[in-house]
């Protein structure tokens, strides 16, 4: 009974490092997800510093505020299974969650499906409480997003990606939906129990079989 516990706790574990990154630490990434998906550096040659599983993170966010988004495009990362995928990289100074976060992870090789559910505010990145600057990258595709300006337009993922690999761009936007393979948020003192820590998601997880 106390291995299949251990395997589950591990999974969650180890979705909660490619989510949050180095928020947990380098050293407690790799005690936590080495025996399922060995979290060690990726080698050269990928964008990602570090090797996310082979099934992506589904996100979706109802209203989000992106401050100084840079894109760069056609960046190649590997995976833990030793494949490669071509994604998009998005960095953010800071990524606020106004309204409803949901990240869902479909699990992999009998691995049950983890679901992380902020149901109102949270920010990743940002600044810590002695100013030093934090920030959020993401590896992924965005599939849908509304930009709330004058008024509301949807479907600009191509014009973001565009755009955000000349200048940095912050705006609001909302319904965004996206297939993410990691979200790293790092900061100089990215600890479980500093004050500092640059992952702010107050929610619930859930686990199923």
């Amino acid at each position: 009974m106390r291995r299949p516990r251990l395997k589950r706790a591990l999974w969650v574990a180890t979705v909660l490092t490619v989510v949050a990154g180095s928020a947990v630490g380098p050293g407690r990434v790799a005690e936590a997800a080495g025996s399922l998906w060995r979290a060690e550096p990726a080698p050269p040659g990928s964008d990602a510093p570090f090797l996310p599983p082979p099934q992506p993170l589904r996100v979706t966010i109802d209203e989000m505020v992106a401050r100084s988004m840079r894109v760069k495009n056609d960046v190649t990362i590997r995976l833990a299974d030793g494949t490669t995928r071509v994604t998009t990289r998005y960095t953010f100074s800071q990524l606020v969650v106004k309204d409803h976060m949901k990240v869902v992870h479909p699990g992999s090789d009998g691995g049950p499906e983890v679901t992380i559910d902020v149901p109102d505010q949270g920010t990743l990145g940002g600044y810590d409480g002695l100013f030093q600057p934090q920030e959020t990258v993401m590896w992924g595709d965005i599939h849908q997003v509304c930009l709330n300006v004058v008024v509301r337009i949807c479907g600009v993922q191509g014009l973001l990606n565009a755009f955000g690999s000349v200048i940095p761009l912050t705006a609001g936007a909302s319904d965004f939906d996206g297939t993410i393979y990691a979200i790293r948020a790092t900061g100089n003192r990215p600890g479980l129990g500093s004050t500092d820590n640059p992952v702010h998601l107050p929610g619930s997880i859930s686990v199923a079989p």
